[in-house]
């Protein structure tokens, strides 16, 4: 891509001949050579799932987490460049801290999803910055479940599952077996651990600490983590998901 891009990547105002602004190109790039993050609506809810890589094993199990809260009542997910998602997180959450104020009541989650979009966007129209090289995913549950994802592109779009990182295409095919719109989250959440363990390369990548979290009807509509009881079944059962697969490869082979 730099090859052709030579002398039209310099500046995220500046398209290409053929109509590419390739800074967002590199931006959605750092993105997909990110740590994998899952998130499906249910029917009660929104369950998140990433692969938290373990860069060293003198860091604390917590630090540097992907999973956020802004206020109480919306969940988020980053994925890409941490620093650029971390920085898109405070904006987001002054956005609601801003409105709260004005208005006397929590944002709504598509108020927050327009205006970042709309920061975001505007970090691609100038020479004097560069887009953003991360993409923020949104829950919330107010009478009904919501979930968007906020591109490098500044684009904010719906949806009933969403994957994104390394293995996204490999994550959206287990994705689409599921029937997710009957699901509780309770029965997501363990199907969303097996995914990131599925997807999971453990010949190129190095370990990895799974982070779950949910919104919904259960929670009254606050992020939460999933508790500790649930976590560990979860991940258990994902990891024994993943002996069973490869015994049955082991079989098929002989």
């Amino acid at each position: 891509m730099s090859a052709i891009g030579t002398g039209y990547d310099l500046s995220a105002s500046q398209y290409s001949p053929d109509g590419r602004i390739f800074q967002v190109e590199y931006a959605k790039k750092a993105v997909d050579n990110s740590g994998n993050i899952i998130a499906i609506r249910g029917k009660d809810g929104v369950v998140f799932a990433t692969e938290k890589f373990v860069v060293s094993k003198l860091y604390e199990p917590l630090s540097n987490p992907r999973l956020f809260s802004i206020g109480t009542h919306i969940s988020c997910g980053v994925c890409g460049f941490y620093p650029d998602g971390k920085a898109l997180v405070d904006q987001g959450r002054a956005y609601a801290e801003e409105f709260f104020s004005d208005h006397g009541y929590e944002i709504p989650i598509k108020v927050l999803k327009d205006r970042i979009g709309a920061y975001v966007g505007a970090y691609t129209c100038s020479s004097a910055v560069r887009p953003f090289g991360a993409s923020l995913l949104l829950a919330s549950y107010d009478e009904a479940p919501a979930l968007y994802m906020i591109e490098p592109s500044g684009a904010a779009v719906g949806y009933h599952y969403i994957a994104a990182g390394k293995g996204k295409q490999a994550a959206k095919a287990e994705l689409e077996k599921l029937k997710s719109s009957t699901m509780t989250c309770r029965e997501i959440v363990k199907e969303a651990a097996r995914i990131i363990y599925t997807v999971h390369d453990e010949v190129k990548d190095k370990g990895f600490r799974l982070e779950l979290s949910w919104i919904g009807e259960f929670t009254n509509g606050e992020h939460q983590l999933v508790p500790e009881d649930i976590y560990k079944d979860a991940e258990q059962y994902a990891k024994d998901s993943i002996a069973d697969d490869s015994s049955d490869e082991e079989m098929a082979a002989r």
